[in-house]
């Protein structure tokens, strides 16, 4: 069994030219609850003049308070952390850099500074009872400082564990990791948290993403980011693409026996739904091939 969340209402919308209307996020959010997504990552509590697509989180958060799924919204600093609190946000995932190019553009502050943030908002979040996981941004190649030392990722984990994440992710945030990298930064993690909290976060900008999807499966990560057609990418982050994709990778778990707990049947149609609601295909493989059944073996 893996856990999938799905991400299209956060890093999937992020990086879109049109702002979808709040109730269009609620009603999709419903959709993928129905589908069996128990998980989903619904917006960010960030400046809505950096990330306009993301200035009614609170508000989905509110219209989706009562759905029976765990709804997470990404925190960068203090403010993110009080605007969490006060939308009534059950759980929040914390987000820094690896790497101090991405670090400067992705949330204006060095690592550093970024690691005293967070442990600000930790402490806000954890005051009101909200649930916290930790991402690591860049974990494996920066857009601006190039391959990613495996060393500054251990010690970004180190900080996480030390401010009371319960979770960690390693986020691949260009989608330009091999199989290798990681293999490389689970183990080297595996001395920070217990590998059933890990999980990983992956793009598909140079078409590795299944394979790296499969080979942390190997090293045994149960948690994996997605997104519903393979939407998404970074602002911040120049060559970032899209998200792997929800559908492909439910598609390679269930035709290798592995449980994801999603209704299948229900993909296609929830992938035409938000290719619509955004204005265009979706890049996904299953958006232009139907699936192998799971039972047809090799």
């Amino acid at each position: 069994m893996v856990l999938i969340t799905e991400v299209s209402l956060r890093d999937g919308l992020q990086i879109e030219p049109v702002v979808v209307p709040t109730a269009d996020k609620i009603r999709f959010g419903e959709l993928l609850v129905d589908a069996g997504f128990r998980h989903l990552e619904i917006g960010s509590f960030v400046s809505p003049k950096r990330v306009p697509t993301m200035a009614d989180t609170a508000e989905v958060v509110a219209g989706l308070a009562d759905r029976p799924a765990t709804f997470h919204t990404l925190v960068l600093n203090e403010r993110g952390a009080q605007r969490a609190v006060e939308a009534g946000a059950k759980h929040a995932r914390l987000v820094m850099s690896a790497s101090e190019g991405h670090s400067e553009s992705n949330s204006g502050v060095s690592t550093a500074e970024a690691m005293q943030r967070l442990a600000r908002a930790a402490e806000i979040l954890h005051d009101a009872g909200v649930r916290t996981e930790g991402c690591i941004a860049t974990a494996f190649v920066c857009p601006f400082d190039g391959d990613t030392p495996v060393e500054r990722v251990v010690r970004v984990a180190r900080h996480y564990e030390r401010i009371g994440v319960d979770v960690l992710h390693l986020a691949d945030t260009i989608g330009a990791a091999s199989p290798s990298d990681i293999t490389r930064a689970v183990t080297a993690v595996r001395d920070v948290f217990p590998i059933e909290r890990v999980g990983l976060h992956l793009h598909s900008t140079y078409g590795m993403a299944d394979a790296n999807a499969w080979e942390a499966y190997r090293c045994g990560i149960r948690r994996f980011d997605a997104a519903l057609g393979g939407l998404g990418g970074c602002p911040f982050a120049p060559g970032a693409t899209g998200n792997i994709a929800a559908d492909d990778l439910i598609h390679l778990f269930h035709r290798e026996g592995v449980d994801t707990g999603i209704d299948v049947s229900k993909l296609g149609e929830l992938r035409e739904h938000l290719a619509g609601l955004v204005g265009h295909a979706l890049p996904s493989a299953l958006a232009k091939v139907p699936a192998v059944p799971a039972e047809v073996r090799r």
